[in-house]
């Protein structure tokens, strides 16, 4: 039988526009990590480089927009992203700079984790900038998925009494497809996050884990990511995610002196 020669083509591909975490829990490495674990080739645009750690943010070095959009625009051009994620964007100048260079047609489905603070409690994003994710980001995605209370930064709640109905359909009016408001901050025994789209609502729940976690929004929104590249439906694929989070965080590793424990992203099979 003959054998063809011809190299495979890369078919499919996700994509991370976040900052770098040099502890490797959440950002770029959490994502890259999340991406392969779901079996799609990872693709990054790095918008800032943190030094960090689980015990806190120390130094912040924001990229270039030119530097920023020169890689979102080089990635798009040769690589086939079906899906792609926005992390800690930190300027308003980064966010012109991603709308700027982002295609017009065919667009990959866009996913905005509207990273705002650390764990830790360090402001990973200007505050100008959060009007700049609400009309010019939000548009564009397929899905958000803050938690509550960047859900309210996003629809304007300044004093912090609306409920999850009200602010998803604040945050629905910017043109945004889909909202998922994590509850991850949430005191109740069952996490419920709630999915609300034109065609109404939906929760997903399960039993919540004591102690804190570090990078398990970036793990989540990479997972929908991945899924939807891979051509999962949109609430299968959060379905999908949420409940391997939900293993995740049960396998999660203490470092060795911070407080929040991180992720242990690997095939089942694999980690000791």
């Amino acid at each position: 039988m003959h054998k063809s020669n011809k190299t495979p083509q890369l078919e499919t591909a996700a994509l991370t526009i976040a900052g770098s975490d040099s502890s490797g829990g959440a950002g770029i490495q959490a994502d890259l990590k999340t991406f392969a674990r779901f079996g799609v080739y990872g693709t990054s645009v790095i918008t800032a480089v943190t030094a960090q750690n689980t015990l806190g943010v120390d130094d912040v070095t924001r990229m270039d927009p030119p530097m920023v959009s020169s890689q979102l625009r080089l990635v798009l051009e040769d690589i086939p992203v079906r899906a792609a994620k926005t992390g800690m964007l930190a300027s308003a100048a980064i966010i012109d700079a991603i709308v700027e260079a982002w295609p017009e047609n065919e667009a990959p489905a866009l996913i905005v984790d509207p990273v705002m603070v650390a764990t830790s409690g360090a402001r990973l994003l200007d505050g100008d900038a959060v009007d700049g994710i609400r009309s010019r980001l939000l548009p564009r995605a397929d899905l958000a998925t803050p938690n509550l209370p960047e859900a309210r930064l996003l629809a304007g709640d300044e004093k912090g009494k609306a409920g999850p109905d009200h602010l998803a359909e604040r945050i629905l009016e910017t043109g945004c497809r889909a909202v998922l408001i994590k509850d991850g901050h949430g005191t109740g025994k069952e996490v419920i996050d709630r999915l609300y789209s034109s065609d109404g609502s939906r929760e997903f729940s399960h039993p919540r884990q004591e102690g804190q976690f570090h990078g398990t929004g970036c793990c989540l929104s990479a997972a929908i990511t991945a899924l939807l590249a891979r051509g999962a439906g949109l609430e299968e694929a959060i379905g999908q995610a949420i409940d391997w989070l939900a293993g995740l965080i049960s396998r999660a590793r203490m470092p060795l002196k911070g407080s929040s424990r991180v992720m242990w992203i690997e095939d089942e099979d694999s980690h000791p």
